[in-house]
């Protein structure tokens, strides 16, 4: 039986030394060209080939020793637009970018795996695919590399994500509807100018654009059932030019998330009719542009087991297992998750301040239980070791 905590243990300081590499040097979405450089330098070390997707990104591929299923491990590598205010000693270098969704980890972690799994694929029947997937945060890179042929072949693909503020070791998953789908939407709203004192001679697009916002309410309390949660957010609105002039036309931008998958499909149609048919009311006009950004990420069930199975090897002890609640966050892991047998789970890494926070620090103690719980889940998956 493999004893993938040690040999995780085994190549921690290597984990260690690339995620510092990488924290130092964070990329914009879709700019990870450094990034994806060094990964490309260590898979060449560790003679694994990989095939680059463009414009960054790449996925490497470790051919087991017998045939069999294929499970791909995926790691997304771009940072966010962030100051860091962190002071360690190999904070970011690239001024107004940090590693703060922790994605240097995941990067390095699934590098670690790479290691340990190269090492024993003389034993493993079937094939490991390394996804090394850009523009996370954009929500647009998973998209952009499965049209670049990133699922063919894969019969289940597994991700992880550090979790800060969580147990070091701590695994968590979820069963079902993971992660909520997220939209953005804008809505221009047209009347016609005229002066303060004389309203009348006006359409207001400022009233029409207040009531599109009051009524958008009722697709969470109206339009959908109660049993499944929809938010709707309207995050900006501007109208107007000057205080004696009657707006004549407003303009607001906002985000949609749900966890059904039919819902979700439907909010486009739902939101464009309330919008419209309100500000005719107000004898103005609305245009309405509506973007499905990222899916539901679904867990698929038996998968799911097999990610729980893998984590009672791997975890320092059964209670740091635990089932999460779906969150109202997103992640573009959902887009494999409408396309194939998928899973996903979260390791904790301990610290006081939450991801994306320009202060948050991930305990590197927690990359062990990263890199052991990939190669578990891969290895299980393809010898069939799910108990």
């Amino acid at each position: 039986m493999m004893d993938f905590r040690e040999l995780a243990k085994q190549v921690n300081d290597e984990v260690i030394a690339f995620r510092h590499d990488l924290h130092m040097h964070p990329e914009a979405s879709m700019q990870e060209f450094r990034t994806t450089d060094r990964i490309a330098e260590e898979l060449d070390k560790l003679g694994i080939p990989y095939r680059r997707f463009e414009p960054t990104g790449l996925i490497g591929t470790i051919e087991g020793g017998k045939p069999g299923k294929t499970i791909a491990l995926r790691a997304d590598i771009d940072a966010l637009s962030i100051t860091e205010k962190t002071d360690l000693p190999f904070q970011s270098q690239n001024e107004g970018f940090m590693h703060a969704c922790g994605h240097d980890t995941h990067a390095a972690m699934l590098l670690g795996a790479a290691k340990v799994l190269n090492s024993i694929k003389d034993e493993l029947p079937g094939t490991v695919r390394l996804l090394f997937q850009p523009a996370e945060e954009l929500a647009c890179g998973a998209k952009t590399v499965i049209k670049q042929g990133a699922l063919d072949g894969i019969d289940f693909i597994f991700g992880i994500h550090i979790a800060g503020q969580a147990p070091v070791g701590c695994i968590a998953y979820c069963p079902g509807a993971s992660a909520s789908a997220a939209d953005m939407f804008k809505i221009t709203v047209k009347g016609k100018a005229g002066h303060g004192a004389m309203p009348d001679t006006a359409v207001d697009a400022t009233i029409a654009a207040a009531a599109i916002v009051m009524n958008l309410q009722t697709m969470v309390s109206r339009e959908f059932p109660p049993t499944q949660p929809v938010v709707i957010t309207v995050g900006k609105l501007v109208s107007g030019s000057r205080f004696n002039i009657v707006s004549g036309e407003a303009v607001m931008e906002g985000t949609g998330r749900s966890y059904d998958v039919d819902v979700h499909h439907k909010m486009p149609e739902v939101m464009t009719r309330i919008a419209k048919e309100t500000a005719a009311a107000f004898r103005c006009e609305a245009e309405v542009e509506y973007n499905m950004v990222t899916e539901v990420l679904m867990n698929d069930a038996d998968m799911l087991e097999i990610v729980k199975g893998a984590a009672r090897k791997v975890a320092d002890n059964e209670k740091l297992i635990v089932e999460m609640k779906p969150m109202m966050g997103a992640e573009d892991f959902s887009e494999y998750t409408a396309l194939t047998k998928a899973a996903f789970a979260t390791v904790g890494a301990g610290g006081q301040f939450p991801n994306h926070s320009d202060h948050v620090v991930f305990d590197e103690d927690s990359f062990r239980t990263g890199v052991a719980l990939h190669c578990q889940v891969a290895y299980d998956y393809l010898t069939g070791a799910n108990a």
